[in-house]
């Protein structure tokens, strides 16, 4: 068990470093497709993850853990099961699309790029909170 102030630090981890990995396949891929198109594609998918799902989910679970009466969770409190299970679906969905080659590698790479770029900031915003909220949880 750990501090529940440190649930928020562990989830800035974990979607730093899937942000990283996604968003370093995305780049990968733009290597032969380089172009305004994908770029203004790649922005698009950033905006939509970021404001419609991972900006609203980093929120959710910012308060939920701060709304905790106990002052040590299990380090797997970080994230509900249902945002458990929607990673887990995100992470297979990514993988049987590459490994199968069910997409085209330019839409790997405007979209992976833009949903690593996404993730990535929502473990920055989650590091956030942290350092910002650590004195209050």
């Amino acid at each position: 068990m750990i501090s529940k102030k440190y649930l928020l630090f562990l989830a800035g981890i974990v979607w730093s470093v899937a942000g990283y990995n996604v968003l370093h396949i995305g780049l990968q891929a733009y290597a032969g497709y380089l172009s305004p198109v994908l770029f203004f594609g790649s922005a698009l998918v950033f905006l939509f993850f970021q404001f419609m799902i991972f900006g609203r989910l980093v929120k959710k679970h910012t308060k939920r853990i701060q709304g905790y009466q106990e002052e040590k969770k299990w380090f797997w409190n970080f994230f509900d099961l249902k945002s458990f299970l929607i990673m887990a679906f995100m992470i297979t969905g990514g993988i049987l699309i590459r490994s199968l080659s069910l997409c085209p590698e330019w839409f790997i790479a405007f979209f992976y790029t833009g949903l690593g770029t996404s993730l990535f900031l929502a473990g920055l915003t989650f590091f956030y909170q942290f350092f910002h909220l650590r004195t209050t949880i």
